[in-house]
């Protein structure tokens, strides 16, 4: 990781001086680096030898950059990772266009590595992603959105950059396509739960760790999992409050307490945490062809890392 992030800082150089202002205020602001290790986990599970690893690495976290670059223009956020979005300092176009060059740079650094295969998988995520963040506007404050809905948008959104991250690390080791299918499928449970988590979290963390404000999904008429359980469950004055906060946009920080309220007495904190860890067993299930490798038990303490976030 020393070398991935000495890699990524020598990557955001630019003679335009915003460029490398805008991308290191996020990339050195503290994030967990959680896909670039993903990585570097396959790959050295699958016994790869070589820098290949190193470089796809950072292009994977210059992909999940340009995503918050653009994720908080989109969102009109304020805070990232605890400090000040960088839209609010450069203003949304510097934004956007920042994240433009990181995309840039991470297919540079793709092309690199030689691996075609490894260029198609990441080139096909990103487009799996910018097509998630369109189905999730869709889904925005439409409280008519279904679970499966939902699942859909986080497949694309969040999990599959993971996926993704995951399926390279055996493909540049030239393992076969089982292993790349399991190291696939290990990533994509990861990011579910991962998500649905934070979508837990944002009811019911702490700002500290969350890094940003507990109720901005609230806020931003964000239809997350919890909220779809609790629609469900609720009665016909339940679903109403729902449709004033959320679909219409009238919502204040006493709303924000109701809202957690109703999710508490319908259990949907509980139920999507709950779901967080079914998708985190499927997850280490994925891994049971790499069992005798201590590389798998590392990777399935980060199962346990990502719910346990729910604590």
């Amino acid at each position: 990781m020393e070398r991935v992030n000495a890699f990524i800082l020598s990557r955001t150089g630019s003679s335009v001086t915003m460029i490398p202002e805008v991308a290191n205020h996020l990339i050195s602001s503290g994030g967990k680096r959680l896909r670039p290790m993903l990585t570097l986990a396959t790959a050295s599970l699958c016994g790869y030898e070589g820098d290949g690893d190193v470089r796809l690495a950072a292009a994977v976290e210059f992909m999940h950059t340009a995503t918050l670059l653009h994720d908080d223009v989109v969102d009109d956020s304020d805070m990232r990772r605890g400090k000040l979005a960088a839209r609010k300092l450069w203003g949304n176009e510097a934004s956007v266009l920042v994240g433009d060059f990181l995309l840039g740079q991470a297919f540079k650094m793709m092309v690199e590595v030689g691996s075609l295969e490894a260029l198609r998988i990441l080139s096909e995520a990103a487009a799996v992603i910018a097509e998630g963040e369109v189905m999730q506007l869709s889904a925005a404050k439409n409280t008519a959105t279904t679970e499966d809905d939902y699942l859909a948008v986080v497949r694309g959104k969040t999990a599959e950059l993971f996926a993704a991250a995951c399926e390279v690390g055996p493909v540049i080791a030239g393992r076969p396509k089982e292993e790349q299918a399991a190291a696939r499928s290990y990533g994509m449970n990861l990011g579910v739960a991962f998500q649905l988590v934070d979508d837990a979290l944002d009811y019911g963390g702490r700002e500290a760790k969350l890094g940003k404000k507990v109720g901005d999904d609230f806020r931003e008429g964000k239809i997350t999992l919890p909220v779809v359980l609790a629609y469900r469950r609720g009665d016909a004055q339940e679903r109403a409050f729902w449709k004033r906060t959320l679909e219409n946009g009238e919502a204040d920080d006493a709303d924000l307490q109701e809202a957690i309220r109703l999710l508490g007495k319908h259990g949907a904190i509980d139920d999507t945490i709950a779901r967080a860890r079914h998708y985190g067993a499927i997850a280490r299930d994925a891994l049971g062809l790499f069992r005798e490798k201590p590389e798998a038990r590392a990777l399935i303490d980060v199962v346990e890392f990502v719910t346990a976030r729910a604590h």
